[in-house]
């Protein structure tokens, strides 16, 4: 079973989730990126950035707010 199979059934409550609490979801995700970061020394830097950014983006298709950039940050729109 899928990560995406198990919110079938339940999008409009993980969109409202990530709508609302979006911002703590991206501070949670740079917090793990951090830690990952502190336990490897540095050596997988450039993968844990990848494998953040993308999971920020994957928070900004769910949210669906066009004002809200892979960052998790609100920008002018």
């Amino acid at each position: 079973m899928g990560l995406l199979d198990m919110f079938k059934g339940h999008k409009g409550k993980v969109q409202d989730l990530a709508r609302d609490h979006g911002d703590k979801i991206a501070g949670g995700i740079d917090k793990a990126a951090d830690i990952a970061s502190d336990k490897t020394g540095g050596k997988y830097d450039q993968h844990i950035q990848k494998g953040a950014h993308a999971a920020k983006e994957g928070l900004d298709k769910l949210d669906g707010d066009p004002n809200r950039d892979a960052g998790g940050t609100p920008h002018a729109g």
